[in-house]
């Protein structure tokens, strides 16, 4: 993709290749041409993704929370995930340019657009695996944690392939990352569980309640 045009077909080998080999893909990734072509990447991936959410939301299936409550909260992930890759993908290239400061890489705005946009590639991923919340909260969750982790794996490619920055500091910048991201979600879990318990004992003390009334 290049000289102001977007090729589909060139897309999706991107794509592929930046989940299946992102330390191949990011060695040759260009990090000039224009911020039209990443932005349209990002969109897509938002939509993808946001359409998957909204299958999940139709089917009533909990992914994220949006298949808990229906088809039109369905329509919302859709939109808010358009949006939200948008605004996502200008203000992860701030984050990204930050890091790859700390990491002695490049620091060209245009150059961190470009990665995170195809950094935002695991977000159908994530979306099409939403499905394990409805399942199970608990599971959910840790589905969600493989999938950041993965999603960190690839941007510690970007960082270094194509970016420059040092293989070291991306390590123990991305570990820290990976860490604080574990330590959120199994305090989510925990706090979950509380939440469930604190509903069953609510509701069954309710029930004995009425039962007493009647």
């Amino acid at each position: 993709m290049s000289n102001g045009t977007f090729d589909f077909n060139v897309f999706l080998n991107e794509s592929k290749e930046t989940l299946l080999n992102p330390k191949s893909y990011f060695t040759s990734m260009k990090t000039g041409g224009g911020m039209v072509e990443p932005l349209i990447k990002a969109v897509i991936y938002g939509g993808v993704a946001g359409l998957i959410y909204m299958i999940w939301g139709f089917l009533k299936i909990g992914a994220s929370g949006f298949g808990m409550l229906g088809g039109a909260v369905g329509i919302m992930a859709l939109i808010s995930m358009l949006i939200g890759a948008v605004i996502g993908l200008f203000i992860g290239a701030v984050i990204m340019l930050v890091i790859s400061a700390i990491c002695k890489g490049n620091t060209d705005y245009e150059a961190n657009l470009r990665v995170t946009a195809s950094v935002m590639v695991i977000m159908p991923v994530s979306a099409l695996l939403g499905f394990a919340m409805g399942i199970n909260l608990t599971l959910g969750i840790i589905v969600s944690i493989l999938v950041s982790l993965y999603a960190l794996w690839i941007m510690y490619h970007g960082l270094t392939a194509a970016l420059k920055g040092g293989e070291s500091t991306a390590r123990i910048v991305l570990i820290v990352l990976a860490v604080i991201m574990v330590l959120f979600s199994i305090t989510s879990i925990a706090a979950s569980r509380k939440a469930s318990k604190f509903l069953r004992e609510y509701n069954k003390d309710a029930r004995e309640i009425l039962k007493d009334l009647q």
